[in-house]
């Protein structure tokens, strides 16, 4: 064994270093009850993303949001957040462009100025943009956020509101329960017009 504070070469029965005095036994011991590396696994890399379906990549999204604390709560103030932000950018977008062509429309040609005079309406784009992600953050995301709100008050395994949980009896009991269901229920339905030969 060599020891590693000074790197000299000890035998392996002896606890210190003859050297430096380095506890080797210790050294061993660390060395013995090390835990062997962990094996590579695909499936925790980028490869695996690209085979992964659909589902299974909505999933994963899910779970690392759930991680990161993302509710559907958050998502749905930061989709009206960046509506109103992209909403403001398209009113600032059209004044400029309304400024802008305002300077430049005195030194054009009467055509060019009215082509120019209206290039404004390009900031109306974004604007409606933005106010799309302010209506669907406010009313579509919002019934999103009720959805999961409500299935996270059942839990994963709460049964729906309108499924009535199977009734147990005891074992000792003698009271006949009815079924809904028979092992002869409409077996010989095909015999009522079959002939006798």
């Amino acid at each position: 064994m060599f020891c590693p504070r000074c790197s000299s070469k000890q035998s392996d029965e002896v606890k210190f270093c003859t050297m430096c005095g380095a506890n080797l036994h210790a050294v061993r011991q660390v060395v013995d009850t090390q835990e062997p590396a962990e094996k590579f696994d695909w499936s925790d890399t980028w490869v695996a993303d690209i085979f992964l379906s659909g589902q299974a990549q909505k999933r994963r999204k899910e779970e690392m949001e759930r991680r990161l604390g993302i509710t559907p709560e958050i998502k749905r103030y930061r989709e009206i957040k960046a509506g109103v932000i992209v909403s403001s950018l398209g009113i600032a977008l059209s004044i400029f462009l309304y400024v802008l062509m305002q300077g430049i429309v005195a030194n054009v040609s009467p055509d060019e100025a009215e082509i120019l005079s209206r290039i404004w309406i390009a900031g109306v784009i974004p604007f409606f943009l933005g106010l799309a992600l302010i209506v669907n953050g406010a009313v579509v995301s919002k019934r999103l956020v009720e959805i999961a709100n409500r299935a996270s008050q059942k839990g994963p395994n709460h049964p729906d509101e309108d499924a009535k949980p199977p009734a147990l009896r005891s074992a000792d009991t003698s009271e006949f329960i009815d079924s809904p269901f028979s092992v002869t229920e409409q077996t010989t339905r095909h015999l009522s017009g079959s002939e006798r030969k």
